[in-house]
């Protein structure tokens, strides 16, 4: 990390209840609870301070001598940056310090690209910044389930979509199971830094029709003319857990590490 860093706050939602696994933040992996897993990973990338948000004792619980701070906040949140807001307001962080949203199902976020995020800001007034990492397979470009975006000359985001962006009119006219060289197809990665300032604000935002047609709550910043500075990840994310399927490849990961 460059010793001009400027610091930074990393904030977790971890919401007791998930719809898909429940009591996710108390879900081991390899012995150890996600959320005392994501705190690790926020901490060992520097973080000036570590708050996970949470709305359940039993995970305040857990985090009990990590070093983090517990922020109880209220469970009807819709979202999780909803939460983050609740502790911005809670702790009273200056209005343009840096906030970066940890999903709390990440327990193997790297810790450069924690820091990469955070950075994106120091060097750019918008008040958002998230990460994306190159898309090399066709099929990973047409999965809907993969986010992709397309920016602007100034690194800044101009649309997230679903679909295939951008589209090669030309090469896909002849195929489309393989990528042509050149376009720069993105897949975007879920972590995000705010300006404290801007939390609130977002929290506020009303919902907008492309993000409740795509299901990206992003956009819902972009159709209010926001601005989103989009920087490179510059080591992979492994993916989150939001499933049992996903903990056991989790599990099955650590053990090829070891």
């Amino acid at each position: 990390m460059s010793h001009a860093a400027s610091p930074f706050i990393v904030a977790i939602p971890a919401r007791y209840g998930s719809t898909r696994l429940s009591a996710k933040p108390l879900r081991q992996i390899d012995g150890v609870p996600m959320v005392v897993r994501v705190a690790q990973r926020a901490l060992q990338a520097g973080a000036s301070q570590v708050v996970v948000a949470v709305d359940d004792q039993r995970v305040a619980d857990a985090l009990i001598g990590l070093g983090v701070d517990i922020c109880m906040t209220r469970s009807d949140h819709a979202s999780g940056s909803d939460r983050l807001a609740e502790c911005a307001a809670h702790y009273g962080w200056a209005d343009d310090a840096i906030v970066v949203n940890l999903q709390g199902d990440e327990p193997f976020a790297p810790a450069s690209g924690i820091r990469a995020v955070a950075q994106a800001l120091t060097g750019d007034d918008a008040p958002m910044a998230t990460l994306a990492t190159p898309i090399v397979d066709a099929a990973e470009l047409f999965d809907p389930n993969v986010v992709k975006l397309v920016r602007g000359v100034d690194g800044r985001a101009l649309y997230f979509s679903r679909a295939p962006l951008p589209w090669a009119r030309d090469a896909f006219a002849i195929d489309r199971h393989a990528l042509p060289s050149g376009p720069p197809f993105l897949r975007h990665i879920g972590i995000y830094a705010y300006r404290a300032g801007f939390l609130a604000r977002y929290a506020g935002l009303p919902r907008t029709p492309l993000e409740q047609i795509e299901s990206l709550e992003q956009l819902r910043v972009l159709e209010h003319g926001h601005a989103i500075v989009v920087s490179l990840t510059p080591e992979p994310f492994p993916p989150g857990i939001d499933t049992l399927a996903d903990l056991e490849r989790a599990e099955q990961w650590l053990r090829t590490r070891h």
